[in-house]
């Protein structure tokens, strides 16, 4: 009877590559929400009604977010692939056309806002003393977006290329301007005006110029090799965007159409009562707390297998794969009881009390469990997707929220007009099916596509390597 050698894996090294990746992205990310909450509590003397009307319009961001996010997922997968084969070429093709798409959904939201902030407000809610409030900041913070979008394509070649600490850099003064700003500029102080919501807007277009501005001067400073070399980032070829395109698409396809449904669950759950909406803006700022803490460790698993599929270690990227996902859980767990710990000083201070306290803490509890399936599904589809494998999570995440997600949270919400709490659970009924779904993709090693020369040339050996260890497993002589 013949058995596999199984050799030990190196977790020690493991762990040090991914906090290498994982910390600073993931302080960055707590960077922008700590900036986000400060927002809040700021703007919370103004009331709930302001509170849950930034909120509201945080979520038109959210889904200029699902617009350009999807060209991040898959120029990560190029930059990270191309950098692990030494591919130069292949990195500066790949970011100018990955900027080129983000650029365009940038400028097409930031209009949007700037022109037409009441139609968006209509959309969203149908409280008018809510679409007030939101008109006067979405006008003014349109001016952001471009440059945010612009920001973020930025740190996505930065962190598949290993400066990571750029990115962070620029996080920390876009936060700090942010802050000090909004402490100038809501309610007045030495001498500025109090502009209320405006001057909150304000402080963010500042802070995202700062942002870009700081990101720029430490790619210069620091001689990055791709970032600001302009003129190799459009020579591309139409049959570079065709390849780009290809394995682009489904992850294009899964960001925009989890964007509209995301918009759809929106306008059902911005149609509750006024304390929900406040409860909920207030939500969705402590969320990021948790998603930007866990993007660190998403990116980790992205750069860190993509790396290894590009330059023909297929093994090693398997092997890496299946340990991101508990160890990103084990942390992600860690973050939702710290969270709920503190969450009575956390609320008050964002003006929130009675019923809107209530049920932003419900939210909470309902959120902690469904977390941990969420964020591991996140994961393996950031793994699959740096690997080559883009359609896999973008048929089942989209299959799932149209069949299962937004029949329940429009019927329960719209129909059965069922308390605030259920219709927010149903949100998240999909994620324990696809977590299995996708883990027993994870294990079939199916989901590793190179798309370079040397990943290509590896793949028939790897494919046979997972072929003879599936049939070991069922015949047992494989512990």
């Amino acid at each position: 009877m013949t058995t596999l050698a199984k050799e030990r894996f190196p977790w020690k090294a493991f762990i040090q590559s991914v906090m290498t990746i994982a910390v600073p992205v993931a302080l960055q990310n707590l960077l922008t929400t700590t900036g986000t909450a400060i927002d809040t509590m700021m703007l919370a003397p103004l009331g709930e009604l302001t509170v849950g009307a930034v909120g509201l319009c945080a979520q038109f961001s959210s889904l200029m977010f699902t617009g350009y996010w999807g060209f991040v997922g898959g120029g990560m997968l190029f930059f990270a692939q191309y950098y692990g084969a030494g591919d130069d070429d292949g990195i500066n093709r790949s970011y100018g056309i990955t900027l080129s798409f983000m650029m365009l959904v940038g400028f097409l939201f930031g209009l949007a806002a700037i022109l037409f902030p009441g139609t968006i407000m209509q959309v969203y809610t149908d409280k008018t003393s809510i679409q007030h409030i939101g008109v006067d900041y979405l006008r003014i913070v349109g001016f952001a977006y471009p440059l945010q979008v612009y920001a973020m394509a930025c740190s996505a070649l930065l962190r598949t290329t290993g400066r990571v600490r750029i990115p962070l850099c620029g996080g920390i003064a876009s936060v700090f301007t942010n802050c000090s700003l909004n402490w100038l500029l809501i309610e007045g102080h030495w001498g500025f005006p109090a502009l209320g919501v405006r001057g909150a807007a304000l402080a963010t277009v500042a802070a995202a110029v700062v942002n870009v501005a700081v990101i720029l001067l430490f790619a210069k400073v620091q001689r990055h090799p791709y970032l600001l070399r302009v003129s190799r980032h459009f020579r591309w070829k139409a049959e570079n965007l065709k390849e780009y395109l290809k394995k682009c698409f489904p992850i294009i396809c899964n960001e925009v159409l989890i964007g509209v449904g995301a918009f759809v669950m929106n306008i059902v759950l911005g149609r509750q009562s006024e304390q929900a909406i406040a409860g909920l803006a207030v939500f969705r700022t402590l969320e990021g707390f948790i998603i930007g803490f866990f993007a660190g460790f998403s990116n980790a698993a992205s750069v860190l297998v993509g790396q290894q599929v590009g330059a023909g270690n297929l093994d090693t990227a398997y092997q890496r794969a299946k340990r991101i996902v508990p160890l990103c859980d084990s942390f992600i767990l860690l973050g939702c009881l710290i969270l709920i710990a503190v969450h009575s000083p956390l609320l008050r201070a964002m003006s929130l009390s009675g019923e809107s306290f209530r049920l932003c803490f419900g939210m909470l509890l309902i959120y902690s469990l469904a977390a941990l399936f969420r964020m591991a599904n996140w994961t393996q589809n950031d793994t699959y997707r740096s690997a080559g494998d883009a359609a896999t999570g973008t048929i089942l995440e989209i299959t799932f929220m149209y069949l299962m997600v937004l029949p329940a949270v429009y019927w329960t919400g719209m129909v059965l007009k069922a308390p605030f709490l259920a219709v927010f659970a149903c949100c998240y009924i999909d994620e324990p099916i696809r977590f299995f779904i996708m883990q027993w993709h994870m294990y079939s090693g199916r989901w590793v596509r190179p798309v370079t020369p040397e990943g290509r040339e590896a793949l028939p050996a790897f494919m046979e390597q997972r072929k003879r260890s599936r049939e070991a497993r069922r015949s047992g002589t494989v512990g």
